[in-house]
């Protein structure tokens, strides 16, 4: 786990470089915001409630790269709420690349900057998600969230939710500031990636029909 010490160097680091980093970008974001709002209007941004260290709920910030009404479209795409769809037709021209170069969570800047999220750590997941962690999984909340991660370089979308779990917990028990490097310098290095092959993977939507079930007996 990380000791006291080295989440102070973490936390002094992260918001650092997030400053240097969101004062760089800031026009290259002002060039997106302008391409979002002259394909499809607003709003520039997308916010979705995730959940963070401790299992606290904030506000999650990204471009956003889909349609204005894909919240309601999404049972016509998919019946699993939390999976990613391979070619998704609510995906907007810029928002396309946007995610295959990433640049959709440059606002996430911010929510590091504000101490909700950090550069490297578990992805965040949603609240409906985290609902219905095993003991294991909460582990994943021991840390603040990040905006890539031990699992988004392992494969992201293409490996399951098992794995992704299991590698965010070794990523936690193992961390270094050079981990936090290596897996920086591997972000850069998937930029402009070709568009993921999801894997299917049930668990999400399986444990929620159990909670229910649950619920209900």
């Amino acid at each position: 786990m990380i000791s006291r010490g080295a989440r102070a160097l973490k936390w002094a680091l992260d918001r650092s470089a997030a400053l240097v980093m969101a004062l760089a970008a800031l026009p290259g974001m002002a060039v997106i915001a302008i391409a979002i709002l002259v394909e499809d209007g607003p709003p520039v941004l997308f916010v979705q409630r995730r959940v963070g260290k401790g299992g606290r709920p904030f506000r999650m910030l990204k471009f956003r790269s889909m349609v204005r009404d894909a919240i309601a479209q999404h049972a016509a795409v998919t019946d699993d709420p939390f999976g990613v769809v391979r070619g998704d037709p609510r995906i907007t021209s810029t928002g396309r690349f946007l995610r295959r170069t990433g640049l959709d969570e440059l606002p996430q800047l911010l929510n590091v900057l504000v101490g909700q999220m950090s550069l490297v750590g578990p992805r965040p997941d949603v609240p409906e998600q985290v609902a219905n962690y095993t003991p294991g999984d909460r582990r994943r909340l021991a840390v603040r969230p990040g905006i890539t991660g031990w699992a988004q370089v392992q494969g992201r979308e293409e490996i399951g939710w098992p794995d992704r779990i299991a590698l965010d917990v070794w990523y936690i028990e193992h961390w270094s500031l050079w981990l936090d490097v290596k897996i920086i310098l591997l972000t850069i290095g998937q930029l402009f990636r070709a568009d993921p092959d999801p894997v299917h993977d049930a668990m999400n939507v399986d444990r929620a029909r159990e909670r229910q079930r649950d619920r209900h007996h």
